[in-house]
């Protein structure tokens, strides 16, 4: 028998911050063996690990920083002229799209910081 008192359940905000960490790491893993400029090739093992352990925390503050930017600014309503494609791109961004810009920009300044 489970006590309910015990269960410890996470906040909606966790959950997100937890998301948004899994995802920063995929993008700083990305931009760490993906990239090749001079920058990134020029660089040692634990140098593109710590750049990998700096553009995910970075890139979780970011996102954290595009989830606040998001709930502020979303809009109650709103009206587009495209059709029902118009509709699902807004719908999309005002889901997703401040915390991917938050983490995409987290992520390129830790990777640039630590390998710079």
């Amino acid at each position: 028998m489970s006590d309910e008192s015990t269960t410890v359940g996470l906040t909606p905000l966790q959950k997100s911050a937890i998301t948004w960490a899994v995802v920063s790491l995929a993008f700083a893993i990305l931009a760490v063996t993906k990239n090749n400029s001079a920058m990134v090739l020029g660089a040692g093992f634990f140098a593109k690990f710590f750049a990998v352990i700096v553009g995910t925390a970075l890139g979780t503050t970011g996102a954290m920083i595009g989830e606040g930017i998001r709930r502020f600014a979303l809009p109650d309503g709103f009206f587009t002229s495209g059709g029902m494609g118009s509709i699902i791109k807004t719908k999309l961004f005002w889901m997703i799209g401040p915390q991917a810009i938050g983490a995409f920009v987290g992520v390129a300044l830790g990777a640039s910081l630590v390998l710079g």
